[in-house]
C-alpha cells in the first residue's frame, strides 16, 4: 500500500468521525505511525545482532534470544496498528454501502428521490457500526498492552539477563544492546496507546450521552404534542358535550324571533292558568 492510498483511507475515516475521533486519528498517525516508521524500526532493526551472550556454545545465543524476545516489539506494534485501524475502516465501508444504495434508489425513482438525508450522518445502523468500532478499537488496544506487559514484565528491558535453557551448558549472561533507548521508545508507544484508549472511551460516552439526550428530547416533544391534542379534543363525559374547552365560555345569542316561530303558543297565557288563579280580593 502506498502513501496516497493510505492518506485517502485516513481522510475517509476523518470525514465521518467526531471531534474525539479526529484527535484519536491524529495521535495514531503522528505519534504512532510516524514514530514507528521513522525511529522505531531503526532502534529495533539490529536487536538480535546486538544480543550478546558470554558463551560460544552453538545455538545458545539464538535460544536465549528467542526465550527473552518471543515476539519482537516492532512486529507486535505493527500488528497492533493494523488491527486498531481496521475497525475504523468498517465505518467507511458502511458509508460506501449507503451511497451505493442511494445511487440505486435514485436510478429507480428519479434524481430528486432521496433514501437518506445524509449518508454520512451517524443514525440508525451507521451509529451502531461506529459505536461497535470504538469498542473493538478499545479492546484491541487493551489486549496488546496486556500481551506486551505479560511478555516483557512491566515493559522493562534490563541490560543483563541470565539464561539457562538447552543447549546452554550452564547459566549464561546475555546483554541487550541499547536497552535505555529501547525502553524510552517502549514507554512512548505504550503512553500513546493509553491516550488512544482514553480518547476512545470519551468518544463512546459522548455518543451514548448524545443519543440519550436526543431520545429524551423526542419523548418530551411527543408528550407535549399528545397533551395539546388531548386538551383540544377534550369531552365532558357527564354532559356529553362535544365542544372544545375554549368554546365552552361563549354563550349562544338569544334569538326571540326564532323562539316565537318554533313555539307560537308559548307567549299566550293559558286559560286554565287564569281560571286556577286564587281570588285574593277582600270584601
Amino acid at each position: 500500500m502506498d502513501w496516497k492510498t493510505f492518506q485517502a483511507l485516513l481522510s475517509g475515516v476523518n470525514k465521518y468521525s467526531t471531534a474525539f475521533g479526529r484527535i484519536w486519528l491524529s495521535v495514531v498517525f503522528v505519534f504512532r505511525v510516524m514514530v514507528y516508521v521513522v525511529a522505531a524500526e531503526r532502534v529495533w532493526g539490529d536487536e538480535q545482532k546486538d544480543f550478546d551472550c558470554n558463551t560460544k556454545q552453538p545455538g545458545c545465543s539464538n535460544v536465549c534470544y528467542d526465550h527473552f524476545f518471543p515476539i519482537s516489539h516492532i512486529r507486535l506494534w505493527a500488528l497492533q496498528l493494523i488491527f486498531v485501524t481496521c475497525p475504523s475502516l468498517l465505518v467507511v465501508m458502511h458509508v460506501k454501502y449507503r451511497e451505493d444504495r442511494e445511487r440505486k434508489y435514485r436510478q429507480k425513482h428519479g434524481t430528486d428521490a432521496k433514501l437518506y438525508d445524509n449518508t454520512g450522518k451517524k443514525h440508525g445502523g451507521l451509529w451502531w457500526t461506529y459505536l461497535l468500532s470504538l469498542f473493538a478499537k478499545t479492546g484491541i488496544e487493551v489486549a496488546f498492552l496486556y500481551i506486551l506487559h505479560h511478555i516483557y514484565n512491566s515493559f522493562d528491558l534490563p541490560r543483563l539477563v541470565k539464561c539457562q535453557v538447552t543447549p546452554c551448558p550452564n547459566v549464561v549472561d546475555c546483554y541487550i544492546g541499547r536497552p535505555m533507548e529501547k525502553k524510552v521508545f517502549t514507554y512512548f508507544m505504550v503512553g500513546a496507546s493509553a491516550i488512544c484508549i482514553v480518547l476512545s472511551i470519551c468518544e463512546i460516552l459522548y455518543l451514548i450521552s448524545k443519543r440519550i439526550s436526543r431520545c429524551a428530547k423526542k419523548m418530551k416533544s411527543h408528550r407535549e404534542h399528545s397533551m395539546s391534542l388531548y386538551h383540544s379534543q377534550y369531552r365532558d363525559q357527564d354532559s356529553n358535550c362535544t365542544l372544545p374547552m375554549h368554546e365552552l365560555n361563549h354563550k349562544p345569542e338569544y334569538n326571540a324571533k326564532l323562539k316565537a316561530e318554533l313555539h307560537p303558543m308559548s307567549n299566550k297565557p293559558s286559560v286554565g292558568m287564569r281560571a286556577s288563579a286564587p281570588n285574593l280580593s277582600f270584601a
